[in-house]
């Protein structure tokens, strides 16, 4: 597990992308405002900020 207290994931709008945000969910971090969203000519891109409070996961 990481110990950053905040993490940008970005990449395609694509099932790897869901995953890797739940993945970070099930670590402990919480979603941090709204995903946005770009094209770039060929394909969605995605960013979700998340973020986790390290003083509660180290009491």
């Amino acid at each position: 597990m990481s110990d950053l207290k905040y993490r940008l994931l970005t990449g395609p709008d694509d099932h790897a992308f869901c995953e890797r945000v739940s993945k970070a969910l099930d670590e402990g971090y919480r979603l941090h405002g709204s995903p946005a969203i770009t094209f770039n000519g060929e394909r969605a891109i995605v960013a979700q900020a998340v973020v986790r409070d390290l003083a509660v996961e180290e009491s």
